[in-house]
């Protein structure tokens, strides 16, 4: 699960617990003029998730790291996708996070409300 904080100019995604092991990541940090929105699509990130570079992949248990689709490299924290939400980035790294988050509503609230 992540943990979303707000700095003054970015925000700091935390993995937590034994996510990080899964992840490898301890935390993201993207600045607020990078993230385009956050959204709860869950059609379009049902299926296959993509090659896999680094990460864990358990089906139906957990989508977890760096995977890469149609050209996208995608961030994964997922073990509940009812719990998750896709944030689009741009001049990132990453082009999406796709997070699992305790509150999908404040998350998308606080990320959209901020841009």
């Amino acid at each position: 699960m992540i943990t979303i904080t707000k700095t003054g100019s970015a925000f700091i995604f935390h993995v937590n617990g034994m996510h990080k092991m899964w992840t490898l990541k301890s935390q993201l940090t993207i600045p607020i003029e990078n993230i385009a929105h956050a959204h709860q699509t869950l059609e379009s990130i049902r299926g296959w998730h993509g090659w896999r570079m680094p990460g864990t992949y358990i089906p139906s248990i957990i989508t977890a790291g760096t995977f890469y689709k149609e050209g996208k490299k995608i961030f994964w924290d997922v073990t509940n996708v009812d719990q998750c939400i896709i944030v689009e980035l741009k001049d990132e790294d990453y082009n999406q996070l796709v997070i699992e988050v305790e509150n999908p509503v404040e998350a998308m609230a606080l990320l959209n409300n901020t841009l």
